[in-house]
């Protein structure tokens, strides 16, 4: 297949699945190509480099189609195309591109798999994957730009799916590619969540009028967050889920990255800015809290996690919550996404996720939250955690593990604030409310 090198340039750079519009395109190839289907219309799959003038390179993945001799760069929209896909998958087909394999699987029992797929809709709202809906039953993630090894997403699915996790999207199959460029996941098939509600959209509709039934909804997410880090933890004989005692220079690392963020934040934090004033000159405040982090035997356990937690992750469906995304924060290499961390860094993305939509029911809604309502929510999620927690993966005793969480805390709120510093400047005032909060209650001046 001929793919001509400035249409494919162009092509890239326009997709919101891009990642890299900063950086100037010196050179794009197609690396490898595996056939799905031979007869018109061509469908297969593509593995192209973008090179950067800078040197460096990444490998994306796209879906072409070619109908009467016309290629569409990429046609995941197109149905039989999508179709094709999952039927490698049932399959279980190993296909031979021009450097490497691509291999589909299915997971055995998951429902839909067997039978004729017939509606096939594109979901549009996605930024860095493509994920296509069959029949409100299933569901097909492609993975665009591609990093090498398994993606957490799928090692944590199917992980999840093994040891019988009831609130997630089971996992219905995956496709994979290995050989010249890289081995790397492609994709993933899950079973559709009909009629979900979005968990962030249902706190900003709820949380004006109907505060204290979404308090009563978050009593029961806390529930199923302690289930899942209990089920994560639950697997001694597996090197990659096996809990772990964190080292000291692990825990050191992590301080030193962390202080990194807040060198780069604080320095261009602007002296005459009134918003940030509750926090101007706090950085080697903020320093000395993280640096807590390096004693180790205050800790607990380290595990995998979802590493991206908020209630954007979430759904409320019939069968009660559904958490979803697994691939961790997309702006970390894959390899940190995959590292252990401590359950409490989850907690620690909910709560903050507490405090966005505290304040979003006001700014997106206009219906501001009770007084109050913030800490309420906050209570009532933990009061749900620790009850179904494995306590042994925590700190020990109600002090330690208090403060280690607010320290995860205050480290995603400093990944907040320079976020919101150069995006949503309406938002500021959030994770510096946050910031300031924290240092307070953990003994700042």
């Amino acid at each position: 297949m001929t793919f001509h090198e400035r249409e494919l340039i162009e092509y890239v750079l326009d997709q919101r699945w891009y990642g890299a519009k900063s950086r100037s395109v010196a050179h794009a190839q197609v690396l490898d190509s595996v056939e799905l289907r031979a007869a018109d219309p061509e469908l297969g799959i593509a593995l192209v480099e973008m090179r950067y003038d800078t040197g460096a390179h990444d490998i994306y993945q796209l879906l072409y189609a070619v109908r009467d001799g016309e290629l569409q760069i990429d046609g995941l929209g197109e149905p039989q195309l999508a179709r094709e896909l999952v039927s490698a998958m049932r399959s279980g087909l190993t296909l031979q591109g021009t450097e490497g394999i691509a291999e589909f699987a299915p997971i055995e029992g998951c429902a839909g798999l067997g039978r004729e797929l017939l509606d096939v809709r594109p979901v549009g709202t996605e930024q860095s994957n493509t994920s296509v809906v069959f029949d409100d039953e299933l569901i097909l993630k492609a993975f665009r730009r591609l990093e090498p090894g398994i993606n957490p997403e799928l090692e944590m699915l199917r992980f999840l799916t093994r040891h019988d996790f009831a609130n997630i999207a089971p996992l219905g199959g995956w496709y994979a590619y290995s050989g010249g460029p890289l081995s790397a996941t492609l994709g993933i098939l899950q079973q559709y969540v009909s009629g979900g509600l979005d968990g962030w959209e249902l706190a900003l509709d709820e949380i004006g009028e109907r505060s204290d039934a979404f308090l009563e909804r978050l009593r029961r997410l806390g529930e199923v967050t302690g289930e899942m880090h209990t089920v994560l933890a639950s697997d001694s004989t597996d090197p990659a889920f096996a809990p772990e005692t964190p080292s000291v220079e692990a825990l050191g690392l992590l301080t030193a990255t962390v202080d990194e963020e807040i060198e780069r934040v604080f320095v261009d934090i602007p002296d005459d800015d009134e918003r940030l004033e509750p926090i101007a000159g706090r950085g080697e405040e903020v320093r000395e809290q993280l640096r807590l982090l390096t004693h180790a035997g205050t800790a607990g356990m380290t595990i995998r996690t979802h590493g991206d937690y908020h209630l954007g992750q979430t759904m409320l469906a019939d069968r009660g919550w559904v958490i979803l995304d697994f691939e961790g924060e997309p702006a970390r290499p894959m390899s940190q996404r995959r590292l252990k961390r401590s359950p409490l860094r989850d907690v620690a993305g909910m709560l903050r996720s507490f405090s966005y939509a505290a304040a979003g029911s006001g700014i997106l809604r206009g219906a501001p939250p009770p007084e109050e309502w913030e800490d309420r929510a906050r209570a009532t999620f933990m009061d749900g955690y620790f009850e179904t927690v494995d306590t042994a993966l925590l700190p020990p005793g109600d002090e330690a593990t208090r403060k280690l969480l607010s320290i995860f805390e205050l480290e995603k709120a400093i990944y907040e604030l320079r976020y919101e510093l150069n995006n949503r400047p309406d938002w500021v005032a959030i994770p510096v409310a946050g910031i300031a909060r924290l240092l307070e209650s953990n003994g700042g001046s």
